[in-house]
């Protein structure tokens, strides 16, 4: 379908040009089969007509009125036809990020820039011996947490079939395909296409919290559980090539989910979904587990009389014949002189009953990482190095990232929400209006246990006390493992982080006289992030609080949110007001002795701190990094991190070599650093004020967002368990962060990255600042990652399309359009100049290439939204054929623009 010849690629990338161009002949076959030739032929010519748009400067409205007026039938045909385009393009360019890999390691030369051969060698040439490497992967610890997402699209078994394709353009990666093996590959491409036309992209049923938990588990269980022990050989043997000896390493590596414990705004999140969570996470790691065991018992035939077994094997197996006397009766005769195929057998039986809850089962996962491990040493010392060792070692790695848990489960509930709970509990109505201070010491005494807040049947109280009495019951049956965080929301003083401590106590979750959980606040406003710091002084202050983390190893964990410091104050002021939280808490933390961890609550979109975790990592303050990485993934950022084990490994490669660089030599310190402070401060000031003039002060923009945007049909998707809203009606306060930016990007403005850059940046020029300001893009590394994303926004921006949008909205348009559209322009001009550039992204030219390819195809369904969108208005917004054709495309531009929300 593609002509290529209009995006010229170089030589390297001349693989992906073949694929993308059998995919796209193969899409046209499918749409010629199902539709007809006809609507083939409509296809085309719309493409055709968008390409002379993007390449000829063909007029917009000429492509619009070719859209216009469409039955909403054949709207939602061509919008899933352009859709499976970027289904195939995406699969793609996957493949060939695995392809380069490939080449990369069998050139044998320089190793792959972010890879951890690179990273290693890099260190060591900058002094790092292993002796330095050794204490530092000691205290490596990287906890990607995945969350629920209410603008990823996908279905699982759309996903399903895209791993089909996948792994069949894969299977010819090298080109050494026979024709027959070859054309059983793309019989298999055209199977999962066909079938994935003929299945629905979404469903009319709001999927639950256990559907959420299902597409996370797919991520962890299909492609992470499989590629985990992968990483670690990875990193041995780059330890090994780098050092020219073994250097040990301990477990680095675990994840988390929000899926089931995030209660903030959504009522259907509770302590139900939260047992859920935690049981069918359990039940699917421990059913893997046992697979694994029972495939090691039958590979580990060693037999007594061939070759010796450590005696303390026999003796184990021995022990748990009494333990497990049913499996032991079921052992067959003749496999008794095959003491690890019998003890392997015995451990299955014991992980299932685990699992069942049944006696003789495994306390722990790590009684079942001890037995692994005796079975290592004993093929160790017997000459087993090549008879099995491997394997297992790779099982000792899963259990101990994935313990019987899969993921921890975080716990988030908004502040207000315990506020309203101690009120409730204390009787007391005028709670809100006391001041922070009053609070603390109210609830001081029911922090610390000398007293108890009272118990009610209902209401709030009795649903967040039932959530602590289930992380108490997983703590008793030893699963302490597979409770993460609990994160407070919109923590604004100690007292919000008192109350949790004190509802904990109330509900039972003590143990030895402590309250055994990692308590963090997160600081989500621009002015929650600038008083962060006071706030947790205050909390470090009180003896209560100082008692509980001494008993968690004094190390305290602090959120920091990306997304609605962005939406309240917009970027500039956002990542600014991040990155002084950051350095002003550790210098108090380092200050009062204590660990602090930061928990990066990123989402997928630049608006809401996404972007390369690398790049990000390595422009955080010096010093804040120190060997700890726990950062959100979010939507489509996971499917595009983790979607293939080959990606998903590159991932961990990245993640891990940054918080490696970031954290054994950070960047040295830059004299100029502190005028540019300054300077950074006073850009963030006049970002924030041009950002807030519109959005937030302006009395009638948020009825022009709700007319210039498809706000509307995002509200009425059914693609997310929670709520777009918290409380309200139409204010953009109480809108979530996430569907803000998703309708930015649907109407290809992308506002929320970029509204006041360059007219902060303009005024600052003008206060003679010009050249600090180049300074700063060129060296600084913080700034210059910003003016990245900004930049990339920017190039996946479209204000002639967002201009029809924008039309939408009436009288309205005359008075918003001009000011945005000169915002735009003017900071599209100070990114071309900071980067010395003619055209955005023209320091990454493939990203820029990516996105050239797809805008023919996202091009025509924005236009399809924009004319849908004023009909289905016109209509009343009624359910039916309008709103399922815009449904689709709002499914089709997500997965064209990518990184969405």
């Amino acid at each position: 379908m593609e002509e290529l010849r209009i995006v010229e690629l170089p030589e390297v990338d001349r693989p992906l040009r073949e694929d993308v161009r059998r995919l796209g002949a193969l899409v046209g076959e499918l749409l010629a089969e199902q539709l007809g030739a006809a609507f083939l032929d409509e296809v085309e010519s719309i493409r055709g007509a968008a390409i002379r748009r993007r390449e000829r400067g063909a007029r917009t409205d000429l492509l619009a009125d070719a859209l216009a007026g469409h039955a909403p039938a054949r709207a939602e045909q061509l919008t899933r036809a352009f859709s499976t385009y970027f289904q195939v393009v995406n699969a793609a360019e996957r493949v060939h990020r695995v392809r380069r890999r490939r080449e990369y390691e069998r050139a044998g030369a320089a190793p792959q820039p972010g890879g951890l051969r690179a990273v290693l060698a890099e260190l060591r040439d900058a002094g790092v011996g292993s002796g330095e490497m050794a204490a530092w992967l000691a205290r490596l610890d990287i906890e990607p947490v995945f969350t629920a997402h209410p603008t990823e699209a996908v279905r699982r078994s759309l996903l399903e079939k895209e791993q089909a394709m996948v792994r069949a353009l894969a299977a010819d990666i090298d080109g050494d395909r026979t024709p027959q093996e070859r054309a059983g590959d793309w019989g298999a491409v055209r199977m999962a296409l066909t079938a994935g036309w003929q299945t629905a992209e979404h469903s009319n049923v709001r999927p639950a919290v256990a559907d959420e938990i299902e597409h996370v588990g797919f991520y962890l269980m299909d492609v992470l559980y499989r590629v985990v022990p992968v990483f670690y050989e990875t990193l041995e043997a780059a330890l090994a090539e780098t050092y020219g000896h073994a250097v040990a390493v301990p477990p680095l590596l675990r994840f988390a989910s929000w899926v089931g414990g995030d209660m903030d705004g959504n009522p259907n999140v509770g302590a139900d979904t939260v047992t859920e969570s935690l049981a069918t996470q359990r039940a699917a790691v421990m059913e893997r587990h046992g697979a694994e065991l029972g495939r090691l018992g039958r590979l580990l035939s060693q037999t007594l009389g061939c070759v010796a077994v450590d005696h303390a094997v026999i003796d184990r197996a021995e022990a748990y014949r009494s333990l497990q006397p049913e499996a032991a009766a079921r052992l067959r005769p003749r496999h008794a002189e095959m003491p690890y195929r019998v003890l392997f057998y015995l451990m299955r039986a014991r992980v299932q009953a685990a699992a069942r809850g049944h006696a003789g089962g495994y306390a722990n996962a790590a009684e079942l990482s001890a037995d692994l491990a005796l079975v290592s040493d004993s093929l160790r010392a017997n000459r087993g190095e090549h008879a099995g060792l491997f394997r297992v070692r790779r099982l000792e790695r899963r259990v101990q990232t994935f313990g019987f848990h899969l993921a921890r489960l975080d716990v988030r509930q908004h502040a207000g929400v315990h506020a309203r709970d101690v009120a409730q509990a204390l009787g007391d109505n005028d709670w809100a209006a006391r001041d922070a201070r009053a609070q603390a010491l109210a609830l001081a005494p029911y922090a610390a246990g000398t007293k108890r807040l009272a118990h009610t049947a209902t209401g709030e109280v009795a649903g967040v006390a039932a959530v602590f009495r289930v992380l108490a019951a997983t703590r008793q049956r030893g699963d302490a493992a597979a409770i993460g965080a609990y994160v407070i929301s919109m923590s604004r003083s100690a007292a919000d982080v008192l109350a949790v401590l004190a509802l904990a106590r109330a509900a039972g979750l003590v143990e030895d006289g402590h309250v055994p959980l990692d308590i963090a606040p997160l600081f989500e406003t621009v002015d929650d992030l600038r008083s962060a710091p006071a706030t947790l002084g205050s909390l470090l202050d009180d003896p209560v609080w100082r008692a509980h983390l001494a008993a968690r190893g004094n190390r305290q964990l602090v959120m920091l949110g990306y997304s609605d410091s962005n939406k309240d104050g917009g970027i500039l002021a956002s990542r600014w007001a991040l990155q002084r939280a950051q350095v002003e808490l550790s210098e108090l933390a380092q200050a009062r002795g204590i660990e602090l961890t930061y928990f990066h609550g990123r989402g997928g979109s630049v608006s809401r701190g996404g972007g390369k975790t690398e790049r990000a990592v390595m422009a955080a303050p010096r010093g804040s990094v120190a060997g700890r990485l726990r950062v959100t993934e979010q939507g489509e950022v996971i499917h595009q991190k983790y979607g293939m084990r080959a990606l998903a490994l590159r991932t961990l490669e990245q993640t891990v070599g940054a918080v490696l660089r970031a954290s054994t030599r950070p960047r040295p310190a830059d004299p100029r650093e502190a005028p540019w402070r300054d300077l950074m401060a006073a850009l963030a000031e006049g970002g924030r004020r041009e950002y807030r003039g519109l959005v937030f002060e302006d009395p009638d923009f948020a009825d022009y967002f709700r007319a210039a945007t498809p706000i509307d049909v995002i509200e009425r998707l059914r693609i997310g368990s929670r709520p777009p809203r918290r409380a309200g009606a139409g204010s953009i306060d109480e809108l979530r962060a996430i569907p803000w930016v998703f309708a930015w990007s649907q109407n290809r403005c992308n506002l929320p990255a970029w509204y006041g850059v360059g007219s902060a940046l303009d005024a600052q020029a003008a206060r003679g600042n010009a050249d600090a300001i180049a300074g700063m893009a060129r060296d600084w590394p913080f700034f210059r990652t910003l003016l990245d994303d900004v930049d990339m926004v920017l190039a996946k921006s479209d204000l002639d399309i967002y201009e029809r949008y924008s039309r939408l909205a009436g009288a309205l348009h005359g008075r918003y359009f001009p000011r945005i559209a000169v915002e735009f322009a003017r900071t599209r001009a100070w990114m071309l100049k900071l980067k010395g550039a003619s055209e955005p992204l023209e320091g990454d030219p493939r990203l820029a290439r990516s996105i050239r390819l797809r805008n023919p195809y996202v091009d025509p369904m924005s236009l399809m939204q924009a004319d849908l969108l004023a009909r289905w208005r016109g209509a009343g917004r009624p359910d039916g054929e309008l709103l399922s054709a815009l449904v689709a495309t709002v499914n089709g531009i997500a997965r064209g623009v990518q990184n969405t929300g």
